[in-house]
């Protein structure tokens, strides 16, 4: 084959083709779509300081009471990344291109995975990055308030277990915001440098370049509907993590109800998750109390 600008243009057709049909049957089923929620971003970052509240209804007595946002300045920067291939300028020539079909799709699929990267990459470093309060997300004395409305502090994190045990984390997931926050300021695109008379590097390195980039970052929502644990996974740690979500309040002293809803776990706990929440009767025959009390997330992304 000779190597003319629409023979390269004919091959970008096809490359991009597997890029994107890899890309767009993977994306959807992305575990990181069930516990972040996207954001759009429209510049080089964004300000999250609405994330001090929790706006509720209350009885209109008077004038209305607005609820002020405070400014924690919690902001997540966006990042830039990119994957490239070079194609060789012979395999062109000699019309040697089967192998990078997989190729392509290859880094379709690993573009459409990268969320999941850096989402739970996030969760499992939760107990040493900080979050709107300016405390660690997963930390031991995070400021909430108690019945009267009083202030005290709340853990919503426990590291009682061994400390080679695997971190499992329970979240509730069934409100507008999650609590991880993927931020999307340019979705992963397929991009060439490939001319073969103008390009130095095709010059220089007799290849042409293909690739794909994306501008994003990931953070954190709200602290209150995360747990972590790396205690023993059973009925009576799943039980503590979820009263200890479920008490928490606002500033008026009310329950913020939240509703833990999606245990995530990594390879190492499938088991014990299953068998937590998954399966009707104990060991010893009775019923299991947390039978279906939660869905449950195993996850590849956490070690």
């Amino acid at each position: 084959m000779i190597v003319t600008a629409a023979a390269v243009a004919a091959l970008q057709v096809g490359f991009k083709k597997n890029f994107q049909s890899a890309f767009d049957a993977t994306r959807p089923d992305a575990d990181y779509t069930k516990v972040a929620t996207t954001i759009t971003s429209t510049s080089k970052s964004e300000t999250y300081g609405w994330l001090g509240k929790f706006p509720k209804m209350r009885e209109w007595v008077g004038d209305r009471v607005i609820k002020d946002m405070e400014g924690f300045g919690y902001a997540i920067v966006n990042k830039d990344f990119e994957a490239t291939v070079g194609v060789s300028k012979t395999d062109i020539e000699d019309d040697n291109l089967g192998h990078y079909a997989p190729l392509f799709q290859s880094m379709g699929q690993s573009a459409a995975e990268q969320p999941d990267d850096l989402t739970f990459g996030l969760l499992g470093n939760g107990r040493t990055e900080l979050c709107f309060d300016g405390q660690y997300f997963f930390d031991t004395d995070h400021p909430s308030h108690n019945e009267a409305g009083g202030d005290i502090v709340v853990s919503n994190v426990d590291a009682s277990g061994a400390v080679d045990n695997p971190w499992w984390y329970l979240l509730d997931t069934t409100k507008p915001l999650l609590p991880l926050i993927h931020q999307e300021r340019k979705k992963a695109q397929f991009v060439v440098k490939a001319d073969p008379n103008s390009s130095d590097h095709v010059f220089m390195k007799n290849e042409l370049l293909y690739g794909a980039d994306a501008r994003c970052n990931v953070g954190f929502g709200l602290w209150q509907m995360a747990y972590a644990s790396n205690a023993a996974l059973d009925g009576d740690s799943l039980d503590a993590a979820i009263e200890s979500m479920r008490s928490l309040r606002d500033t008026n002293g009310r329950p913020l109800n939240i509703k833990p809803s999606l245990l995530v776990v990594g390879p190492k706990l499938r088991s014990a998750a299953n068998k937590t929440v998954k399966v009707m009767l104990d060991a010893n025959g009775g019923s299991n109390a947390n039978y279906n009390a939660v869905d449950v997330l195993d996850t590849a992304w956490l070690a």
